[in-house]
């Protein structure tokens, strides 16, 4: 059994800042990281993969070169093996353009790997909060499809699926081959071992280009491909820090915020 799951490296939003001029995110300086809920599908495929060792675990990401320090952590945590995907081509691509680029490259892995059972992906990327490119791959696949998975495990032919419902959990069986994306779940990720992450930074990690994707149709890939188009970007401004109105008895604490309120002219 192959599972793919879907990676993608992004600035730590705790540190991300906007170019005030060009409305873009200025990743100089800024640390990348695994997308937290990448992790978590990683983890998922890894969990099935404690319960049988013949599961193999592929992990692909689309982006710059730097992206394969991501896919290294990949490999040190559970991944078997990794591709990249990255060409000038698909620069600027918006999600609908993304999920075209990876669906393409998805078919190219089947071909190299000899055939894909599941594609997990993380329900959406912290820098952009879509959660938009793992249910657009199973519109191109026209594959079955489960969202905000927590929990996952083989039984034959399907996967069944704990997913997160605003009145619970629900429990969802699918066929395979099927797309499956996860929310956060109880637990955490595991952490690479030392031996895991040796082995990581010594692996060759192939590249895959525009040219090594036969069926791919540029029209339909980076800005020329995307029909979104971003207006405006910016971080929200910090809220300064409240006060706290703690008089003797509680008519006086009202007089006290009454006071204040009329100072700045709210009331």
């Amino acid at each position: 059994m192959n599972i793919l799951v879907c990676v993608k490296q992004v600035p730590d939003t705790t540190e991300i800042k906007i170019d005030p001029v060009k409305n873009t995110l200025i990743r100089e300086g800024v640390p990348s990281i695994v997308n937290p809920f990448d992790g978590y599908a990683l983890e998922a495929a890894a969990r099935i993969k404690d319960k049988d060792p013949t599961v193999r675990i592929i992990v692909l990401s689309m982006g710059p070169e730097q992206a394969k320090a991501a896919l290294k952590e990949c490999l040190a945590i559970a991944a078997d093996k990794a591709y990249l995907v990255s060409d000038r081509a698909f620069g600027g691509s918006d999600t609908l353009a993304t999920s075209y680029i990876l669906t393409e490259t998805i078919r190219k892995i089947e071909m190299l790997e000899g055939g894909l059972d599941a594609i997990f992906c993380g329900k959406q990327a912290i820098d952009g909060d879509t959660a938009q490119v793992g249910p657009e791959i199973a519109e191109h696949l026209d594959a079955p499809q489960v969202t905000y998975g927590l929990e996952a495990e083989v039984d034959g032919s399907v996967i069944r699926v704990k997913k997160e419902v605003e009145e619970g959990i629900e429990v969802v069986e699918v066929r395979m081959p099927c797309v499956v994306t996860f929310t956060k779940p109880a637990w955490d990720p595991r952490y690479p071992t030392i031996k895991r992450k040796m082995a990581a930074n010594r692996a060759e990690i192939p590249t895959l280009t525009a040219a090594d994707l036969p069926g791919i149709d540029l029209a339909c890939a980076g800005l020329k491909g995307s029909p979104t188009k971003v207006k405006k970007t910016f971080v929200p401004q910090k809220r300064t820090g409240g006060i706290k109105i703690q008089e003797e008895t509680a008519a006086d604490s009202a007089v006290k915020l009454f006071g204040l309120l009329s100072d700045a002219s709210i009331i």
